[in-house]
């Protein structure tokens, strides 16, 4: 009997979003009949443990970046880039005694930088292949692409004429082996029966995943409406009410998707994978962008000059104008990423080395 393949999946632990986009690339790959083992730790970790309790874990290390409230974000990242150069070395070391260990055939990395080699085949899945940075932008990009071309292939997950992601996902200068796969998206979609007039989405690094959640149980407790917030501690298992706000610790895949679906108005971050999360079911939105983080602040703007979404910052955020301005925006319009999987997949059956 032939042996399957074993594709190693490993997606980088910073907010959920790497986690969760990598859900629809999972089920394809289980569906195509290759053994898939996940390299994961913390939340991204337990969000697939949840998603996936029939596959292999193994632990891997993940580059525990600090934030601070008085610094902007991109300084706290920038301060610790021998940090981040240290643990994509760690990484490198550790995936030759993964291979080894767990006769991994291909790995698919979700930015995780470190998880090349020359043995096997070897994929990069990322949506940003320009990194906005108020400081050093040329040479930040010149670092990504140096890691990225590293690897066999680069998935972009966007639409390559539709471009969701605006100008992140494309550049002048291309990374070597790139394929455009369409927006991936764990949500199943359902029909629309409003339950609850407001849905919060909170997520993010700490500190601001907390302060992000202080600030929206504050806003919606004191509301008449119907609203549900989400708080993506998956790790908890509360399920309480303040007057009409029920405040839940996390959702699988079929929940947020229900949820998502009976919601009028959607309040998140604008990170990417939330983003396409929003463009499968075709939703409104308010945007609070992670302060600090450009790439969510770029997101949020573009999207809003798009007329899709509108956002505030969270230190002038006001629930009762966010409500009144989302009226003037359409929302996303659903879209239908027909990837080829075979296609795609066939790397893996590819018996030379990358």
């Amino acid at each position: 009997m032939k042996s399957k393949k074993r594709i190693l999946v490993s997606p980088l632990n910073w907010g959920l979003g790497h986690s969760t986009r990598c859900v629809p690339i999972i089920k394809q790959l289980i569906l195509k009949d290759f053994d898939v083992i996940i390299a994961a730790e913390g939340r991204s970790k337990n969000i697939l443990k949840n998603e996936f309790p029939e596959l292999i874990f193994i632990n891997i290390p993940d580059v525990t970046i600090k934030y601070y409230n008085n610094i902007p974000l991109i300084f706290s990242i920038l301060f610790q880039i021998p940090k981040i150069l240290y643990g994509i070395n760690r990484e490198h070391k550790l995936l030759q005694k993964f291979i080894s260990e767990y006769k991994i055939h291909a790995i698919i990395s979700d930015n995780r930088f470190g998880l090349w080699t020359n043995q096997i085949p070897c994929v990069f899945i990322t949506h940003q292949l320009r990194i906005k940075s108020p400081l050093f932008e040329r040479l930040i990009q010149k670092i990504n692409y140096y890691f990225i071309n590293k690897f066999t292939q680069c998935w972009i997950i966007d639409d390559e004429k539709s471009k969701l992601s605006g100008k992140l996902s494309c550049t002048k200068h291309m990374p070597k082996r790139f394929k455009y796969i369409g927006p991936q998206s764990r949500i199943r979609v359902t029909n629309r029966n409003i339950k609850y007039d407001i849905l919060c989405l909170i997520s993010g690094p700490e500190p601001e995943r907390s302060n992000f959640e202080s600030l929206m149980i504050n806003k919606l407790s004191k509301r008449k409406e119907k609203s549900l917030i989400i708080l993506g501690k998956i790790e908890d298992n509360n399920d309480y009410k303040t007057n009409n706000c029920r405040i839940i610790s996390s959702a699988n895949s079929e929940e947020i998707s229900l949820y998502m679906s009976s919601s009028k108005t959607i309040i998140s971050r604008s990170g990417y994978s939330t983003i396409m999360d929003l463009a499968k079911i075709g939703s409104k939105c308010i945007f609070i962008p992670t302060p600090g983080q450009t790439e969510q602040e770029y997101l949020a703007q573009y999207l809003k000059e798009e007329g899709v979404c509108f956002s505030m910052s969270q230190k002038s955020f006001d629930l009762e104008i966010a409500l009144k301005e989302n009226e003037n925006y359409r929302g996303f319009i659903k879209f239908n990423t027909k990837t080829n999987w075979d296609k795609l997949f066939s790397l893996f059956q590819d018996k030379r080395k990358c």
